[in-house]
């Protein structure tokens, strides 16, 4: 078949309106959502023809399936955005953004190291802060990239929630900066993501296979959060699986929270 009659598989989702943007595409596509003439497409990259039969399955209005993530997490946590400063940490498309937004957050700091992955909805959006470019290891409250809002954060305080999911990185090197930049009261909830935390050898084929690995890797992020300061309320598995099929679990941190021994036996019961 001559190239002018194929596409990339991430773009045409998006010509077809059946996704809000290429990211949004590629992980449809890395989660197992898309089908290509009935059958399984897992690569973005993929040519496919531009007559072929192309299935989402599961579309809703989120721009990121991961904003069901966050909605497990709020409510299993009992923990309420309403009228709260919230930051995004690894916002990407937008997802945990749109979610908090709709639990009726006043401002939310959308922070992600990369560049124009924020959905134009949420970029648009009067109550998001789009903070890009920015590594959130050397992120502080002096940081230029809060400037800008310097007035607004001296009248309304910091984040008092923080949210979190993060890639190709250990949630252990962003727990003290994310600590510093929210309330002494804040609560966190974070997506932890054990083929970040185990170690290249713990990982075959992008999976960690291993469960008493997923479980130690929890456990490591919950005693690393304590060190800093910040207990642990909750522990529950993701409700929908990570990039290749992986086992993630969200965390809810505070300080003041019991240790992480309270959370044996939740963490025990993860899969």
């Amino acid at each position: 078949m001559p190239d002018a009659d194929l596409a990339r598989l991430d773009a045409e989702l998006v010509r077809r309106g059946l996704a809000r943007s290429r990211a949004v595409a590629a992980e449809a596509i890395t989660q197992g959502l898309v089908t290509v003439d009935g059958r399984p497409a897992l690569k973005a990259a993929l040519r496919v023809p531009v007559d072929a039969v192309i299935e989402l399955a599961g579309a809703d209005h989120y721009v990121s399936r991961g904003a069901h993530k966050l909605i497990a997490a709020l409510d299993a946590f009992g923990v309420d955005p309403s009228g709260r400063v919230a930051l995004d940490a690894g916002a990407s498309t937008g997802g945990f953004t749109q979610v908090l937004l709709e639990r009726g957050a006043s401002r939310v700091f959308a922070v992600d190291v990369g560049h124009g992955q924020l959905v134009p909805e949420m970029q648009e959006n009067p109550r998001v802060a789009n903070l890009e470019g920015q590594n959130l290891r050397y992120l502080t409250r002096e940081s230029p990239a809060f400037l800008g809002w310097a007035g607004e954060l001296a009248a309304s305080g910091w984040p008092s929630l923080v949210v979190g999911d993060l890639s190709f990185i250990s949630l252990t090197q962003v727990l003290e900066p994310l600590a510093a930049l929210a309330e002494p009261d804040a609560d966190l909830v974070l997506l932890v993501k054990p083929q970040f935390e185990v170690g290249r050898g713990g990982v075959r084929e992008g999976i960690v296979r291993d469960r008493a690995a997923r479980h130690d890797a929890a456990t490591s992020v919950l005693w690393v959060a304590w060190d800093l300061g910040l207990g642990a309320l909750g522990i529950i598995d993701s409700p929908i699986p990570g990039g290749s099929g992986n086992r993630e679990y969200l965390v809810h941190l505070r300080r003041g929270a019991p240790d992480p021994g309270e959370l044996r036996a939740a963490v025990a019961g993860l899969g």
